[in-house]
């Protein structure tokens, strides 16, 4: 059995003159949570329309499951679920009838149909509500309903487009951590997202796409590792703390110190533990009201690698 769950090769997509996909080459591994990121107009949902067989590439191979998406379509829709940016729930039925409904079209025996429903009720909190109709829900409740209809067919690998757009901070937490259980499970989760957060927090992976290409590929600390951005935020107690500390660092040899004096805070490049000892000990502690450090984040890596057009 194949290792990936997931793989692309020179991928190429126009629209008229104007290309979407450049040469893109993926590996996706099997139960892993892979996240694409990139700005907007970058090509994060044309990849996902191709690789779930919505599209045709202009050139190139992708396969899922290890089945070519192309000349083997069918074999490829049998084993994906997708949620896209965009509830796909009939408003008018309840919870419990949407699930059932999938189940139908799945072509689920009306025993097995209720029993998956039942369960994916209570996985996602839903039970309570689920002889409401749909239209009652809150954002929320849809994307975890949404969600749960496309586990109705047990599908190994599951593309979401951007699922949390729109929701509150406790509902992007729940449906995050109905991923995590996912994945536990063995499921590979193919993740497009503008919340830089979201991939840092379930991505096994990131890749960043920006014109089409891949412009970096590794584990969240990798990205983070490669990008400079460290630095020690002081905020002192009055301004004549404030230039005798930034004294102290230029005298010190400590380059690229920035001040602002209405914050009175004192921004310091670091490289390591040992830059930060290094300007902490040229400062007085009678002086100091607060310090923090700054590590770089993926914020950080998508605007360095994207030129900061989000």
């Amino acid at each position: 059995m194949s290792t990936e769950a997931i793989t692309a090769a020179g991928l190429t997509l126009s629209f008229g003159e104007r290309k979407v996909l450049d040469g893109l080459d993926l590996h996706v591994p099997v139960g892993s949570v892979f996240a694409l990121l990139g700005p907007n107009g970058a090509g994060k949902t044309t990849t996902v329309r191709i690789l779930t067989t919505l599209l045709l590439p202009d050139s190139g191979t992708a396969a899922v499951g290890g089945h070519d998406v192309v000349s083997q379509a069918d074999d490829v829709r049998a084993r994906i679920g997708v949620t896209g940016q965009f509830s796909a729930i009939d408003e008018l039925l309840t919870g419990a009838e949407n699930l059932r409904l999938m189940g139908d079209l799945l072509h689920l025996r009306r025993a097995e149909r209720d029993r998956r429903a039942a369960d994916l009720l209570r996985r996602f909190d839903l039970v309570e509500a689920a002889h409401r109709p749909a239209s009652t829900y809150s954002g929320g409740m849809k994307r975890r309903l949404d969600l749960a209809m496309t586990l109705m067919g047990r599908p190994p690998v599951i593309f979401l487009d951007e699922p949390t757009t729109g929701l509150d901070p406790r509902s992007r937490r729940d449906l995050w951590q109905g991923v995590r259980e996912l994945v536990a499970g063995g499921v590979t989760v193919f993740l497009t997202t503008q919340y830089l957060e979201e991939a840092d927090a379930l991505a096994d992976r990131v890749a960043v796409l920006d014109h089409g290409r891949i412009v970096a590929d590794g584990t969240p600390a990798q990205l983070k590792r490669g990008i400079p951005g460290g630095h020690l935020n002081v905020v002192l107690t009055d301004r004549a703390a404030l230039d005798a500390a930034a004294a102290a660092l230029s005298d010190a040899g400590h380059g690229g110190v920035e001040t602002d004096p209405d914050a009175l805070e004192l921004r310091v490049p670091t490289d390591g533990l040992g830059a930060v000892r290094a300007a902490l000990s040229h400062l007085d502690d009678a002086s100091v009201e607060t310090f923090s450090l700054h590590t770089p984040d993926l914020d950080d890596v998508f605007l360095a690698l994207t030129g900061g057009s989000r």
